[in-house]
């Protein structure tokens, strides 16, 4: 049996423990939103109800002006009708129910009669209006939120991308967008209702004043009711979110290309499948809590609603009684309790639906707050125009949650600009997080990058990486066309033909490009029609491709040759000695210690610390960690194969 997570919570399934090391749940407890945002009462709405239709105003204005101010302008024009409809009834009844003759009362009623008629007809027409402008302000308004989502997304910190935390609010404030093209809808309603409550409010007033007091008690208990719910759902939207994504990765796991092979082979597929199923129960266990909290709120709000529908026309009847009340007074009251209530009762649930929806744009504001207190500085110190070398002085970096255990540790070293220099060591000794460190990615703990002189952590980070290009070990294989898989290297200068071509040259890659269906415009993805795979190889020609279109000073190869074959292992090294040979500094990251023998300067790193630095013969002959690691790949290349035994 699993335990619970928390009173009242649902057992953690043992596919949590299994595939992702214990309960997939966010606490709530000590969560900004439990105290700032989940505190769902009518007072509280009420309060930030203008501040809420002021964002929808605000969004609405931004995706198209226009049809926001055609929006608002209906909204406002449909509630006023109501109160002129509910004014006409009046005068209508009045006029029906008193008099000499029913003729004469009908002719003298027309007038009301009349104007209930135009104003039934200028309400169809403005919520026609109001409609079509909707239709087109949403879609707007998502796009425009999920742009600025976007675009905030990308511009942080790689360092904020990874942390736990961070990724946690880009989970939820996704929604966000969806739920701001919601608030329009929501916000127009609420307009509306409003309105025609205080219409109603007002004829009720003039009426008796006994009867608003009891108008308002009629629909407390649905709001009540409302908030409740979605106070629940809202909180336990945030509970789950993680859990969610977790269930969606196993699905997307079972029809994903890359996984296939192993799936079919190994006969992992029933083993998803029964994970994902335990995964979905346990998610489906928190929606019947939720459903049968749900229900018990509704009947108890239901039965306050009943009780105070009973009290309601009970004193309206007695009113009617005691003579206090004409009948046509009454009729209108009858009328203007009905529309009242159906306001109120609207307005109640209309708000609620916008502030909900209004929690989840403020994940998406806060999402551009923390993004923009975590993007990516903009400005700095220009860079030297022809840099000498770059120095790395006593250089101590730790991914987050691990600083006992420093990636690099008070590493001091000298990459010299225009030579082809390697970085040799196991795995784990910190090569990649150098090169990430080097190319602006992250930021030293302490320590200092100084490109002749000149701090990385102070130069302007965007001219930095304009100077660099990168071929990572696990480079991005994007699901475009070739073609766009080598220009996005630069995707910031117009594509040439000519430049594409030299790229592909450079990298050695045309014969991979012949081999396409239609070359440079096959699109690289088998999960769409008409999509071509390539093999480990032929990626890695292309990633070398796209890293020579950027054309960046500075060319960072980590592990470039792990998926060739001996013979283009041979080639790609001789483009790299080729990239050197022009002026450009090749920083270069392999296991392969045969193929560094032609870089100018080898830093061997050991558990994150420097430990050796020189040339491959220098290092070769002082007998260290390099020579080491040289000899026994040697080995594995001169040893003799044991003859079979005799059968």
């Amino acid at each position: 049996m699993g335990k619970r997570h928390g009173a009242g919570g649902p057992e953690v399934s043992a596919s949590e423990r299994l595939l992702f090391g214990g309960p997939l749940r966010y606490d709530m407890g000590w969560n900004e939103h439990a105290d700032a945002f989940l505190e769902l009462n009518f007072r509280a709405m009420l309060v930030r109800l203008p501040g809420m239709l002021a964002s929808s105003l605000r969004l609405a204005r931004q995706a198209d002006p226009r049809a926001a101010r055609i929006v608002l302008a209906c909204e406002v024009g449909r509630g006023a009708a109501q109160a002129v409809s509910l004014l006409a009834v009046n005068s209508a009844l009045g006029k029906l129910l008193s008099g000499p003759g029913i003729g004469q009362r009908l002719r003298e009623a027309a007038p009301a009669l009349a104007v209930m008629a135009a104003v039934m007809l200028v309400a169809a027409l403005l919520r026609a209006a109001s409609t079509y402008a909707t239709g087109r302000l949403e879609p707007k308004v998502e796009r425009v939120a999920t742009e600025l989502y976007l675009e905030r997304a990308a511009n942080v910190e790689l360092a904020a991308i990874e942390d736990h935390a961070f990724h946690k609010l880009l989970d939820t404030a996704q929604y966000g967008a969806r739920s701001a093209r919601s608030m329009i809808t929501y916000g127009a309603r609420v307009i509306n209702a409003v309105i025609s409550l205080i219409a109603a409010a007002g004829v009720l007033t003039v009426l008796h004043p006994a009867l608003l007091p009891l108008l308002v008690t009629m629909t407390l208990p649905s709001a009540w009711g409302a908030l409740t719910n979605a106070r629940r759902r809202y909180e336990s939207f945030h509970t789950w979110v993680q859990h969610a994504r977790a269930g969606h990765l196993i699905g997307s796991l079972l029809t994903e290309p890359a996984a296939a092979p192993e799936i079919r082979v190994h006969g992992v597929g029933p083993f998803l499948l029964r994970h994902f199923r335990s995964m979905s129960e346990t998610a489906e266990a928190e929606q019947a809590r939720l459903s049968r909290l749900a229900a018990r709120t509704g009947l108890i709000a239901a039965a306050w609603t009943g009780l105070a529908t009973v009290a309601t026309y009970a004193t309206l009847g007695a009113l009617l009684l005691g003579g206090a009340m004409a009948l046509s007074v009454a009729g209108t009251a009858v009328i203007a309790i009905r529309t009242g209530s159906a306001s109120l009762d609207t307005l109640v649930l209309e708000i609620n639906e916008l502030h909900e929806e209004a929690l989840f744009v403020g994940d998406l504001h806060r999402l551009y707050t923390e993004a923009a207190e975590r993007a990516i500085p903009a400005g700095g110190r220009p860079l030297p125009e022809n840099p000498a070398e770059i120095r790395f002085e006593n250089v101590t970096f730790s991914y987050p949650g691990d600083a006992a255990r420093p990636a690099l540790d008070d590493v001091t070293l000298t990459l010299p600009l225009g030579r082809i220099i390697a970085l040799v060591g196991e795995n784990g000794s910190g090569k990649t997080t150098l090169v990430k460190l080097l190319a602006g990615l992250y930021n030293p703990d302490r320590g200092r990058i100084l490109w002749d002189g000149v701090d990385a952590a102070r130069a302007d980070r965007r001219l930095l990486a304009e100077r660099i290009a990168m071929v990572a070990q696990d480079f991005k294989r994007w699901p475009f066309t070739a073609r766009v898989n080598v220009a996005v290297g630069r995707s910031s200068v117009p594509l040439t033909e000519e430049r594409l071509a030299a790229s592909v040259a450079e990298a050695g890659a045309e014969e991979v490009v012949a081999d396409l269906p239609r070359g440079l415009d096959t699109l690289l993805a088998r999960n769409f029609s008409g999509g071509h795979e390539l093999s480990g190889g032929q990626w890695q020609r292309l990633g070398i491709a796209r890293a020579a279109y950027r054309r960046g000073r500075i060319l960072i190869v980590d592990e470039p040759t792990a998926a060739l074959d001996a013979r283009a292992e041979l080639e790609v090294f001789d483009k790299i000695r080729a990239l050197a040979g022009s002026g450009q500094t090749v920083v270069l990251i392999t296991h392969r210690l045969a193929s560094v023998r032609h870089a100018d300067v080898v830093h061997v790193l050991e558990h994150g610390r420097l430990v050796e630095s020189g040339t491959p013969d220098e290092l070769l002959a002082g007998g260290g960690v390099y020579a080491e690691l040289y000899t026994l790949q040697a080995e594995q290349f001169t040893a003799k194969v044991p003859a079979p035994k005799p059968a």
